[in-house]
């Protein structure tokens, strides 16, 4: 993927709000648990950040998917990775199917003003018995009149208890196979029935909010559909893809920092009369962490040139999630033991990085789900688990 000057100028504006409007306040936002996030999505708004490569008709940029990747791997300078994936959330997850199969009314009244900062988003897929076994979610929504009638609950919602709506994977015919009997809908989280809980006290993604959102009864239109009922699940495995290559890219830059925040501290430590940057094996596994940071670098990329030419990229994309997770727990660890008893208080970078990455072999599909789809691409998956 080659960056041209219009890619290089993102990075830099992004940068820039991220140095002034976000990083200095991180601290705050983790020990507070949340993040302003309506502040900070209506400043990135402002700045036209919401909507890269979503339609120019709803408030968007209309830029390829290289565009979205750029910013992911630039939102890895924020020092707080749960701020890093609410506004991936925003951008990434709970909006390309809307983008891609919502009508025009539903655009204006659920992706527009997402764009512009101006509503937070999140998705709803994750249920309390069934994650990235996607096709075992129970959340019903029945036709009555014009409406749907939702009942069910969804967890580790993030952005839940600041968001106005969420792009809601639901049942919506108990006859047909699992993987033709899903609809997604676009539901205001105001709506009577609506219930959020929040209290989900996590290892890390500390300054993220991540609640539990229960649907009784819940009445929404049937124009909040997004696209045809029956394809909720071909829309989100789609819109799985981008969430893939975001997480992917996006975890890039904070291997990045933390390698570099790493040396710079070892260069400055002293241990038995020199730099512990000297010792021959702290050097060289951090140029090993570099190169492999490099080499995954190289995957995302080529995949979303895959994925700018109209390619299906669900093999490299699978590929790029589950090596960025592993990679994310070497880094976090091998970086931590180097800055010693150091590397043990909360606040540092390297520990944040060991908390907060642990998740990325887990949400948007595990590391196991990975693995699965790789084994369906190179035909080594026996045939009940290809069912």
């Amino acid at each position: 993927m080659k960056l041209t000057h219009e890619h290089e100028e993102l990075r830099r504006t992004l940068r820039r709000f991220i140095d002034e409007r976000i990083n200095p306040q991180v601290d705050e936002w983790e020990a507070a648990g949340r993040f302003p996030a309506r502040e900070v999505f209506r400043g990135l708004g402002e700045l036209g950040l919401l909507g890269l490569t979503k339609p120019e008709a709803c408030g968007g940029a209309g830029l390829d998917y290289s565009y979205g990747v750029v910013m992911a791997e630039t939102l890895g300078h924020i020092r707080s990775a749960g701020v890093q994936m609410a506004i991936g959330v925003q951008t990434d997850m709970a909006t390309p199917a809307l983008a891609r199969f919502g009508s025009a009314e539903l655009q204006g009244e659920f992706l527009a003003p997402s764009i512009a900062g101006e509503r937070v988003a999140c998705i709803g897929v994750s249920e309390p018995g069934a994650g990235s076994d996607v096709a075992a979610i129970r959340t019903r929504a029945r036709r009555d009149g014009g409406d749907y009638v939702i009942d069910g609950s969804k967890m580790w919602i993030t952005n839940s208890l600041q968001a106005d709506w969420i792009c809601l994977l639901v049942n919506t015919d108990n006859d047909t196979a699992a993987h033709r009997n899903k609809t997604l809908l676009c539901v205001p989280l105001d709506t009577p029935g609506v219930t959020v809980q929040g209290g989900i006290h996590k290892i890390g993604m500390r300054a993220s909010d991540t609640g539990i959102v229960n649907f009784d009864g819940v009445r929404v239109p049937q124009r909040f559909r997004i696209g045809e009922e029956g394809q909720g699940f071909s829309y989100q495995m789609q819109q799985f893809q981008e969430e893939r290559l975001w997480a992917s890219a996006n975890a890039l830059q904070q291997m990045d920092d933390c390698i570099a925040e790493t040396v710079a501290y070892t260069r400055e430590r002293r241990i038995f009369g020199q730099p512990v940057l000297h010792n021959q094996s702290v050097h060289f596994r951090l140029a090993e962490l570099h190169a492999d940071v490099q080499c995954l670098r190289a995957l995302v990329w080529r995949a979303t040139e895959r994925y700018v030419d109209g390619e299906d990229v669900t093999e490299l994309a699978s590929i790029a999630k589950l090596k960025a997770g592993r990679l994310l727990r070497v880094v976090g660890d091998a970086c931590l033991q180097y800055w010693g008893g150091m590397g043990f208080t909360w606040d540092n970078p390297a520990s944040r990085l060991y908390r907060d990455g642990r998740l990325a072999s887990i949400g948007g599909g595990a590391d196991e789900v990975m693995l699965s789809v790789i084994c369906k691409h190179m035909g080594t998956l026996p045939g009940r688990a290809r069912a």
